[in-house]
């Protein structure tokens, strides 16, 4: 098959999105399929290295603190010429805005099925963006209407297909979820992570992987944190990662008394300085209620490491209290009992939920895949059957 992803993020952005298509490329590459990434122009580097093929559009930084970028292909005539030299045989669009519309103008003028991947709580980011209800309703209207234009709709999980369906979307949706590959760690990285971050490994490390965004109760973590400080409980925290509210986080950690126990790595491109991260984290925390299905905690799982998540969210929907996990309230002091109950279980009992962590979670991508690859060619069948 000849498959176009399409995304509105990806290389060098290492965010949830842009992993998850960069993990779809990969894979379908080795399994022989003749795969093409339609994106923002981020990189102009050498290309050889990857197994498939970027088609981008010119760009620009959204702003100086954020990495990620945006543009108008159709104001790229370059861009419109190499996507008119390409014969895809389907569209896989994995965001409903500017890319999504080159996947739904490329799909239509050429009569191919187009695929449309619900990731995000779109509705939050334009409340957040506008303080406006109105105009986040409205956002939310024309997201559900470029899904109605969709021959097949997927959620990455089915609390996310719920998310879609409050919007107001009415058709069918597939739950496709996010795979996870388990990883080698190589000791000579690990000591070059530690060394690198200062991390001291004698006392529990508290990791939390993500957009530096109050949206993802980073407040509560950082609180959560302050507690255990004042009952003398030891400990490092470490935030991976870049976003809107990096001087933020980095004031209110000082204002708490966390300056000596508070690390920021900042935009980590390396995935292997983030798999070591997670390797030698004793607990992920990610209280997030905004995110859907986030790869973070599956890659935490296959790194042998616990998460902590918040009861009832999205995030939580595979995490069994206290079998490969732990849930708690929507509340600092909660959050902060929970990490206090983990880092007081004996050593057999972490491990136990170690492993059920590592073995329940993560899902090969390899076999993701091949729903993917028979979901794909189920519709293009489908689409030859009609124009035949």
């Amino acid at each position: 098959m000849r498959i176009g992803e399409f995304s509105d993020s990806f290389l060098p952005i290492i965010d949830g999105v842009g992993r998850v298509v960069k993990a779809y490329t990969d894979t379908l590459a080795l399994q022989g399929h003749e795969v093409y990434v339609i994106a923002p122009m981020a990189d102009i580097g050498f290309r050889g290295k990857y197994p498939f093929e970027i088609i981008d559009y010119n760009s620009r930084k959204l702003s100086r603190k954020m990495p990620w970028r945006v543009g108008i292909e159709s104001l790229d005539p370059h861009f419109s010429a190499r996507m008119k030299m390409v014969h895809l045989d389907i569209c896989h669009t994995h965001a409903p805005f500017i890319t999504g519309h080159a996947a739904l103008n490329y799909s239509k003028k050429n009569h191919i099925p187009l695929i449309g991947s619900f990731h995000s709580k779109y509705y939050d980011d334009i409340l957040k963006s506008t303080h406006s209800k109105l105009l986040a309703k409205f956002g939310t209207k024309l997201i559900v209407s470029f899904y109605n234009q969709c021959d097949e709709v997927w959620a990455v999980s089915d609390s996310t297909a719920e998310t879609l369906k409050s919007y107001g979307f009415k058709g069918k949706i597939i739950t496709m979820p996010n795979g996870t590959n388990k990883q080698e760690i190589h000791k000579e990285r690990l000591k070059e992570v530690i060394s690198k971050y200062k991390l001291n490994t004698e006392i529990p490390i508290l990791l939390f992987v993500g957009q530096i965004n109050f949206k993802k109760n980073l407040k509560k973590i950082l609180e959560a944190c302050a507690l255990l400080k004042k009952q003398d409980v030891k400990f490092q925290l470490v935030f991976a990662g870049i976003g809107p509210d990096d001087n933020a986080v980095q004031k209110l950690a000082t204002s708490l008394d966390l300056k000596d126990n508070f690390i920021m790595t900042g935009h980590l491109q390396d995935i292997q300085i983030l798999n070591c991260l997670y390797y030698i984290s004793t607990l992920f925390v990610f209280p997030s209620i905004y995110d859907n299905a986030p790869m973070v905690l599956r890659e935490a799982a296959a790194m042998h490491t616990v998460s902590l998540a918040v009861e009832g969210s999205c995030t939580a929907e595979v995490i069994k209290d206290m079998e490969n996990g732990l849930l708690c309230k929507d509340t600092s002091e909660d959050l902060c009992e929970k990490i206090k109950l983990f880092l007081s279980l004996p050593e057999e009992e972490r491990k136990r939920l170690e492993d059920n962590a590592y073995n329940t979670i993560p899902v090969p991508w390899d076999s993701i895949m091949d729903n993917v690859v028979y979901r794909y060619e189920n519709l293009i069948n489908k689409y030859k059957k009609c124009m035949a």
